[in-house]
């Protein structure tokens, strides 16, 4: 039975071309391109297949296909082929930290981390390539030279950047053994119950929409994910929490909070972005509709940061304020809780 799937669209670029060679064994076409492209996953690899992005002599086919004998791969993306260099823009940047080694920064809602398809300007990445001319980049980390985490482009806080080669390999060391510490204030529906627990569940991208990180309670799938939460107040509809992080799963707080029951507020590809708790009374709604107007993205910040100094050996410790429209919210939902 021939393995092919829908064809993908016209309006494609080609980025790579290979031919397998004459004494080709078969092997599975996911495995066969990791072993030939440079710094990509086996998953990023089948969800290209999956999208159509893989041609087999110019068909599409599954992610179990097999490669024969002088084959020819055409692999092909919506968007055209750039190199990495990173363009230096003159963007301001909230400096908390910085030394000749790293430095800390306070990423605004709304700037996109590094450099990808539809952003590839005005970035935090492109405002540190102004900062310091040479950054450092990892294997694997081409386009986003500096970074060793990211955080979602609307949510707000603190991030560490490495400058050298040496710091960079520290800072991941530290990620890698769950060591970093980071905390998060999520606002979010209802008040969870217990106010103080560990969320201890897989997640992974969503078979329906690869956008979306869902839990997979079962743990057959996905990757482990683990979140300590704690509420810190309660505004009777919603409330605000308290996220450590012991692993740094992609959307892992905004996938476990959902899951738990407590999207985040206005947290759009979550389902936090309608009216979850309280009346249906339109004066109660239109309040909700104006604290959405006031945060127009989930209400997640990266509050706090704290690492070993991989030159130093000092344990840095860092704070950040919320930002206005996250205090803001704050702010009018203790005023409604009061008066109402």
């Amino acid at each position: 039975m021939a393995e092919e799937a829908e064809e993908p669209d016209d309006d494609l670029f080609e980025h790579h071309r290979i031919t397998a060679d004459g004494k080709q064994g078969l092997v599975r076409i996911d495995k066969f391109l990791m072993d030939r492209l440079a710094n990509v996953t086996r998953t990023k690899i089948q969800a290209g297949i999956h999208d159509g992005f893989v041609l087999v002599n110019g068909k599409a086919i599954k992610p179990n296909y097999k490669v024969r004998p002088q084959d020819e791969i055409v692999i092909s993306f919506p968007e055209p082929p750039r190199d990495t260099d990173v363009k230096p823009e003159p963007i301001a940047l909230d400096i908390v930290y910085e030394d000749e080694h790293l430095l800390v920064v306070n990423k605004p809602a709304g700037m996109v981390v590094h450099p990808a398809h539809q952003n590839w300007t005005g970035t935090l990445v492109n405002a540190l390539a102004y900062h310091f001319e040479h950054m450092p980049s990892m294997p694997g980390n081409e386009g986003r030279p500096g970074l060793v985490h990211r955080i979602d482009k609307d949510t707000s806080g603190l991030l560490v950047i490495g400058k050298t080669e040496a710091v960079l390999s520290g800072l991941a060391k530290q990620f890698f053994d769950h060591s970093i510490e980071r905390t998060y204030w999520a606002l979010v529906w209802g008040e969870p119950d217990p106010a103080q627990g560990t969320i201890h569940v897989n997640v992974g991208r969503s078979l329906k929409d690869r956008r979306v990180t869902v839990a997979f309670p079962e743990g057959d799938m996905g990757r482990d994910a683990i979140t300590h939460y704690r509420v810190l107040k309660t505004l009777r509809y919603v409330s605000l929490v308290e996220c450590k992080l012991e692993t740094g799963r992609t959307h892992q707080i905004r996938a476990h909070m959902k899951y738990l029951g407590h999207p985040l507020f206005n947290d759009a590809m979550y389902g936090g972005n309608e009216v979850l708790r309280g009346t249906v009374f339109s004066k109660y709604k239109q309040f909700v509709e104006n604290c959405f107007s006031i945060i127009p993205r989930q209400a997640l910040h990266a509050k706090t940061l704290g690492f070993v100094h991989p030159v130093t050996g000092q344990f840095l410790q860092f704070d950040s304020s919320l930002p206005p429209d996250f205090q803001s919210v704050i702010e009018k939902w203790e005023h409604y809780v009061q008066y109402n």
